[in-house]
């Protein structure tokens, strides 16, 4: 995965090129799966679809006369710092806000990559282009925003997307980590445990799964983007959030073997009530921040925990 500071001008025209055609075929999804149920949203996003493919068009043409016919596959996901985008056109049938939330995000996010590129660039026709193109997604914003019938001021509105998108690229690491560290120790923790009928054992191992996977998960957020394209801040602080919520969902089912082992049976029922608080809290989370239904992101932690627990059970017991 390449940085966004390591593109030439040539791979940022390609990058851009290849963008343009992805959000044209989402916003193509998007406008038949609301034909039915909202027509008139569903012809704004066949214009907008129509002026993204107007971008690529004006993007080609100025490629062409720069670098020649030959464009290479350069994709979003092979940059760091862009957004991994919910594929919600997939579900039916296709709700008005989830696709009005998530066009928006797009917008937002497909205007600051403009931005950053016309910064970058030191062609003057090149520089033109990005800096027309951010422009134009920037009124693509505004229809984004208008698909809501009680839509704000055009200042408060963008201040949503903008707060949309933190959520998005800052606040889903952390619960990344939470999620990681919450589940994953949840394996050895309780392996250590049936195996030993001891405490202090147990304690160190689940010490040492959530300190170890803390780290890993910082340094793997810390490394996976330099923030010079999204604006998600330092990379290290991203990181040391990360890891520092990974550490503690492990700590939080850990800490109930510091009881002694004569209470050992207590120390279990603890661990175990901390466990399906922590399960909560994510579900909930999740649900607030990342639009999941309750009932699906109860289902998903739920069961992705109980696995795991019944995993470290088995192991411990054999």
């Amino acid at each position: 995965m390449r940085s966004f500071k390591s593109l030439s001008e040539r791979e940022i025209l390609a990058l851009a090129i290849s963008q343009e055609e992805e959000d044209a075929r989402i916003y193509d999804n998007y406008a038949e799966g609301l034909r039915e149920t909202y027509p008139a949203q569903a012809e704004q996003f066949r214009k907008m679809r129509a002026e993204e493919d107007g971008h690529r068009h004006r993007l080609i043409d100025l490629y062409r006369e720069k670098f020649g016919d030959h464009i290479p596959l350069i994709r979003r996901q092979d940059v760091k710092g862009f957004v991994q985008r919910r594929p919600v056109w997939m579900v039916r049938p296709l709700g008005l806000d989830a696709v009005r939330k998530q066009s928006e995000m797009m917008e937002v996010e497909t205007r600051r990559f403009y931005e950053a590129s016309a910064r970058k660039t030191t062609d003057a026709g090149v520089r033109q282009l990005l800096g027309d193109l951010a422009e134009e997604e920037r009124n693509h914003e505004r229809i984004a925003e208008a698909l809501e019938k009680a839509a704000g001021p055009p200042e408060e509105e963008d201040e949503k997307a903008r707060r949309r998108l933190f959520l998005l690229q800052v606040v889903q690491p952390g619960l990344a980590g939470l999620m990681d560290g919450s589940v994953s120790t949840l394996a050895p923790i309780f392996a250590a445990a049936f195996a030993t009928h001891n405490t202090w054992p147990t304690f160190l191992v689940g010490l040492a799964a959530s300190i170890g996977a803390g780290i890993s998960m910082g340094f793997a957020e810390a490394l996976s983007d330099d923030g010079s394209l999204t604006g998600r801040g330092r990379p290290w602080v991203r990181g040391f959030v990360c890891g520092m919520m990974t550490a503690l969902g492990g700590l939080g089912h850990t800490l109930p073997f510091l009881i002694p082992d004569d209470h050992f049976s207590l120390a279990i029922g603890v661990a175990v009530a901390v466990v399906a608080v922590e399960l909560g809290i994510i579900a909930w989370i999740r649900n607030r921040f990342m639009d999941t239904p309750l009932w699906q992101a109860v289902l998903q932690i739920v069961v992705g925990g109980v696995l795991v627990f019944a995993t470290g059970i088995l192991i411990g017991i054999s």
